[in-house]
């Protein structure tokens, strides 16, 4: 048997692969291999348990000490038909003893539990590579219902791989008998079987993988220990078949992370966990007002469990109910949020400009997915930056916040959460889909680390009139911020109107004066193009002359780990590159003009049809290259390597 990875090829990420040599002894007649990095794609129907499998795989994977990315990929249906191609659901886990940044561009080894799951994946997979086949499930109907005419297994198709058949549901229901469970009962854990035969293949922690599964199947004890049978005969069958007779080493990566506790986390819960924090730091109480949708309805679970730390959960009846809510909330003085994706945001951009007009702090979470319209449901995409930029009546400026990276959505939370609370401002959090479901590890940090988010409520008067009379007047502003004063419902002497009509500047009365329209049409945009946001960092490595890239690849969003494993192959190929990855999108890093000017060309990857880069040639004259996909899944690094080159040759 061959191994996944070269000993020579570049890798995805940039970094080459160390030698592969014998480092133990795997059992009898087993041959142990020391590999730096793998890739691994689980894949079967949405009802073969793919995303579990994946997910504790990569649970094990983080208590080891690797440092890891996944790309979990559902079906866009609810339930597609079983043994269908659009029922195929797929989980990619890659995981390396150094520092990575992508879920890898090809897996080295595919799990396919059926001929869906190898049929939809098989273009993927690269040859030499491992190919573990569910063989029961390779009959006459299964196959002709994917197009097989004959048994890839058997017709010499598959001669450029490595293939490994194994019955697995044969053995699951075998390992499963004395529980006197049902076929279809017992041929549920076939997944456990396959997640114990990974597990040995590649040295996995299990004992977490048993407690999980005790803890999961409380209430049923006999499931729970049928599971744990099912993955311990997994693991069994990789020690004693012949077919594997090599097993993997991925020693952790004990130089890729600071010291620091960790924890593996996927874009959504780090989402959930910086709002409660930006909560608890603000000293206010969390609201959410959200309606369930699809790559964001996790993040509505997750709040819902925290009740313990002040956290309020309203889900609505539909999605203009849910940002009310939380408009009304924010008026009470609370930290208020809204969840959705792009669909919902279209929905809510009434309430969003009445948030712009009374000028109040909401955070408005948009987890980006494929559209339009309903579009795809369960991919990924950065389409909707104009729908946050502009899509809105009037006037109506909104900062615009985006993570990186699945970690990253913590701390883009408080910063959202800051400018929303210092400006009085809605805010967008721009997510995405394939950042809500992968994962990576989070460095925890302190809580003595975290910035004070705390503000002062308006608790009197604020305006003298000529006369001398005292008053509050709800839109004086902060000389320094331009924002408004937060004045608590019920605070006696403080009764202001509220409203979508035009305000008097200062009084907050209703105006219809031209003049005065015209000033608070242009004091909110200022505030907005006021806020404070970092300078755009550039990395961008001299050569001896002290001379720089000529070229800049400039990216946003869930983008960064793609951009970054393509500018390490560059680089590693002699080639000199710039990048910068922009987190504040409205407004746009102050000395963002100054950068895009010091190079000849400017390369922009997006998952759109090229709205940053339109943003830039508007706002700053450049000629930006445009490089799109949207095909509903992230770049792969080797592509984004090609374009560069090109790039830089031009």
């Amino acid at each position: 048997m061959t191994s996944q990875v070269s000993s020579t090829a570049e890798q995805a990420d940039g970094a080459l692969v160390g030698e592969q040599r014998t480092s133990g002894d795997g059992g009898p007649g087993k041959e142990v291999r020391r590999l730096d990095r793998v890739i691994i794609r689980f894949a079967g129907d949405s009802g073969d348990g793919m995303q579990l499998t994946g997910d504790r795989f990569t649970s094990e994977t983080a208590s080891f000490g690797n440092d890891l990315s996944t790309l979990p990929n559902f079906p866009a249906e609810i339930r597609a038909p079983a043994g269908t191609l659009p029922g195929v659901s797929s989980f990619q886990l890659h995981f390396a003893d150094h520092d990575i940044l992508t879920p890898g561009d090809a897996p080295n080894v595919l799990v396919a539990m059926n001929p869906a799951a190898l049929k939809a994946n098989i273009g993927d997979v690269p040859r030499g590579a491992e190919i573990i086949v569910n063989t029961d499930e390779f009959t006459k109907r299964p196959m002709a219902k994917v197009g097989y005419e004959t048994n890839p297994l058997e017709d010499g198709s598959l001669s450029a791989y490595h293939v490994h058949p194994v019955p697995l549901t044969t053995l699951t229901i075998e390992a499963l008998k004395e529980f006197g469970l049902s076929r279809k009962e017992a041929e549920r854990s076939k997944n456990m079987f396959a997640l114990g035969l990974l597990s040995w293949m590649y040295h996995r922690p299990t004992e977490g993988t048993e407690k999980f599964l005790r803890a999961k199947f409380a209430k049923k004890p006999d499931i729970a220990e049928a599971n744990v049978t099912a993955f311990r005969a997994g693991w069994n069958f990789g020690e004693t078949t012949e077919d594997f007779a090599t097993s993997y080493e991925v020693a952790p990566a004990t130089t890729a992370f600071p010291t620091g506790t960790y924890r593996n986390i996927s874009g959504n819960l780090a989402l959930s966990y910086g709002l409660i924090a930006a909560a608890r730091q603000a000293d206010l109480p969390l609201y959410l007002g959200s309606y369930p949708i699809t790559p964001a309805s996790d993040i509505l679970h997750e709040l819902s469990r925290h009740k313990n730390f002040g956290v309020r959960t309203f889900q609505a009846e539909d999605e203009i109910a849910g940002i009310g809510a939380a408009l009304g909330a924010a008026f009470g003085g609370s930290l208020a949020v809204t969840t959705t994706s792009g669909p919902g945001v279209a929905l809510k951009s009434e309430t969003i400009g009445l948030a712009v007009s009374l000028e109040l702090p909401l955070l408005i979470v948009d987890i980006q997915r494929g559209g339009p319209s309903t579009g795809l449901p369960t991919k990924t995409e950065q389409a909707d930056l104009l729908q946050a930029m502009y899509g809105r009546n009037g006037e109506a400026p909104v900062p615009i916040v985006a993570p990186k990276t699945p970690a990253d959505c913590f701390d883009a939370a408080l910063d959202a959460a800051r400018i929303a609370l210092t400006y009085r401002t809605p805010v967008f959090l721009l997510s995405d889909g394939y950042l809500a479901n992968g994962s990576e590890p989070w460095r925890i940090p302190e809580v003595d680390q975290l910035p004070d988010l705390r503000v002062q409520f308006a608790t009197g008067p604020n305006h003298q009139l000529a006369d001398g009379t005292e008053v509050f007047w709800p839109y004086k502003r902060d000389p320094e911020s331009l924002a408004r004063p937060w004045a608590v419902p019920g605070t006696p002497g403080l009764e202001h109107r509220i409203g979508g009509i035009e305000k008097q500047d200062g009084t907050g009365n209703i105006s219809y004066d031209p003049a005065n329209h015209d000033f608070m049409v242009r004091t909110r945009q200022a505030k907005v193009d006021g806020i404070e946001v970092p300078d755009l960092e550039v990395d961008d490595p001299a050569d001896e002359s002290g001379a720089g890239a000529r070229t800049l690849v400039l990216g946003w969003g869930s983008t960064y780990g793609p951009i970054t494993a393509a500018v390490r192959r560059v680089r590693g190929a002699g080639q000199r590159i710039a990048q910068a990855h922009l987190r504040h999108l409205n407004p746009f890093p102050g000395n963002l003009g100054e950068v895009l000017a010091r190079y000849d060309e400017v390369v922009v990857p997006e998952m759109n049809l090229g709205q940053l880069a339109t943003l830039l040639r508007a706002r700053y004259l450049v000629d930006a290259r445009s490089y799109t996909q949207v095909s509903g899944m992230p770049f792969k690094a080797e592509q984004l390597a090609e374009v560069l080159k090109e790039a830089i040759n031009d």
